[in-house]
């Protein structure tokens, strides 16, 4: 259970799922889920050595996580299914 719930125009409950890992080794660096973030959380960056692929050099990472709202763009645009979400942690 998250300590964060909100509520949609319709007037049912929504809790947010915010974006928590993205896996490098399934992303291809189509920049989907950078162009549709509304924050600043993906960056696109050069393909680490050990996981290079001939056809892709580039891949997205977590630049701001901390800044994701939790709307799930992200994941609903991605083709691979990279992103793992969940909700905020109960604060103590």
């Amino acid at each position: 259970m998250s300590n964060i719930t909100g509520l949609t125009r319709g007037g049912a409950s929504w809790e947010p799922q915010f974006v928590l890992e993205l896996d490098p080794k399934k992303c291809i660096g189509c920049g989907r889920c950078y162009k549709v973030c509304p924050r600043k959380v993906f960056d696109l960056v050069e393909r680490e050595e050990d996981d290079l692929d001939d056809d892709n050099m580039m891949v997205m990472t977590l630049a701001d996580a901390l800044d994701c709202i939790g709307c799930g763009a992200c994941a609903r645009v991605c083709p691979k299914g990279c992103h793992t979400h969940g909700a905020a942690p109960v604060a103590a």
